[in-house]
């Protein structure tokens, strides 16, 4: 059996400050190793950019690396490594993430090189350094979207998922011509937007005392002025998707086909069936889908399934590999069966034992780690910000404690057998005779 709330403590223990700027500042204390964590959150992701202004939060995720007033070009890496310390960052639809790992007597040096970045950034912001960066990022879409094998599926799938006009409809990295098109004032002004410590959330964790923390917070960030009160625009009303069928042929080997619903945001109960469906399905080799593409009827090397949620919506994914020449109407014909069987047949308590099993994995091996994704100080952003509540772990697991084989089923019926979705067939150039119908 899994584990019982009562049984298995997932709390981050830790204590919450706010500055006079708008700043707010979590500590988690943790004394077993000389180590601690810094992890800043901005809250602004890709969701946040204009029409015409895509990609700018991704930009500014390698642009807080090229200096600022008092760190010169280079410098946050170079003296982070000089320590035994380690960083990186990344973007999503909702917020910019970046962390530091490091030694404990390295927290003054981390939390200078962060408070630099956000207070004194634009005052080293060059023509030249944009458009260095800029040809960064656009190899780098190159690279992930245009090159890669399959690689616009997931812009094409999303892009039918959310219209135009819905905040996750273009990609997180934004569009080519987008990216040409960014002037110098452009970026600047979604700086100063949005990079301010009334904007920001800065989780600490490790081998820290709390008091002192704070100290050491206020006295590198506590000058910085708060910015302006950021916009909050309200999604207008957007329909939701009609049913669409795509076909795109790439130089690819395999057919792949892939399912995409719009699902329940994140941090609610509906998401937290959606997820323990989605390890029915394919989380494993004894799971539905897998068993049945894979083992039994052996027309699919691979399986994957997703539920992710975000902040206004999600979106559940089903992406199957077929085997060579294998057409993908027969793979769509079973994955429907397998879902309709869910509905109807409903998931033995059995499935739901092990998909929670999962789920309580996850949360451990989270709590193994105090810095870097999904470590601890990570944790505590995500829980602030999207959730409103730092100490929002117990209730998180106890959403997937609560569900149920009925639960799970019908989010399955209400989120995918009865709502529109987009089924796309990736298939090799010159053989479109192995896609699932178009419509």
């Amino acid at each position: 059996m899994a584990a019982t709330d009562q049984q298995m403590d997932v709390r981050i223990q830790h204590r919450q400050f706010r500055l006079d700027n708008g700043l707010t500042l979590l500590v988690h204390e943790d004394r077993s190793l000389p180590l601690l964590a810094v992890n800043l959150w901005y809250r602004v992701g890709s969701g946040h950019e204009s029409p015409g202004r895509t990609g700018f939060a991704h930009l500014f995720e390698h642009l807080m690396f090229e200096g600022s007033a008092h760190v010169p070009a280079g410098a946050f890496d170079h003296l982070l490594e000089a320590v035994g310390g380690t960083n990186n960052g990344s973007t999503s639809t909702d917020r910019t993430n970046y962390w530091i790992n490091a030694p404990t007597h390295a927290l003054e040096l981390a939390l200078w090189l962060e408070s630099d970045r956000m207070g004194y950034l634009l005052e080293t912001m060059t023509q030249a350094k944009l458009d260095l960066q800029r040809d960064v990022v656009m190899n780098e879409r190159r690279q992930s979207y245009e090159n890669r094998p399959y690689g616009l599926a997931w812009e094409t799938l999303v892009g039918n998922l959310f219209p135009l006009g819905h905040p996750y409809h273009h990609p997180v990295i934004g569009s080519m011509a987008d990216l040409e098109a960014a002037s110098l004032e452009d970026v600047r002004a979604f700086f100063r937007t949005w990079y301010a410590p009334n904007n920001a959330t800065l989780a600490i964790a490790g081998d820290v005392d709390a008091e002192r923390a704070h100290d050491v917070v206020q006295r590198w960030f506590g000058d910085l002025p708060a910015g302006a009160p950021v916009p909050r625009a309200e999604l207008p009303p957007i329909a939701g998707p009609r049913d669409a069928r795509l076909v795109m042929e790439d130089s690819v080997q395999l057919p792949r086909l892939y399912l995409g619903w719009r699902s329940p945001a994140h941090y609610t109960e509906a998401d937290a069936d959606m997820e323990m469906l989605a390890a029915v399905l394919a989380d494993g080799k004894s799971a539905r889908l897998y068993q049945r593409l894979v083992y039994d009827e052996q027309i699919a090397q691979d399986v994957s399934v997703f539920q992710s949620g975000a902040a206004v919506d999600g979106t559940f994914e089903i992406v199957v590999t077929a085997k060579p020449d294998v057409a993908l109407p027969a793979i769509e014909d079973v994955v429907r069966e397998e879902l309709a069987r869910v509905v109807v047949a409903g998931i033995g308590s059995d499935e739901m034992e092990r998909a929670l099993a999962q789920v309580e994995a996850g949360f451990v091996q989270a709590l193994e780690r105090g810095g870097g994704f999904g470590g601890k100080a990570d944790r505590l952003n995500e829980y602030l910000v999207f959730a409103g509540d730092a100490d929002f772990a117990r209730r998180d697991l106890a959403r997937f404690q609560r569900a149920t084989p009925a639960s799970v089923a019908e989010a399955a019926r209400r989120h995918l057998i009865e709502h529109a979705g987009v089924t796309l067939s990736v298939v090799p150039a010159g053989r479109r005779d192995l896609a699932a119908e178009a419509a």
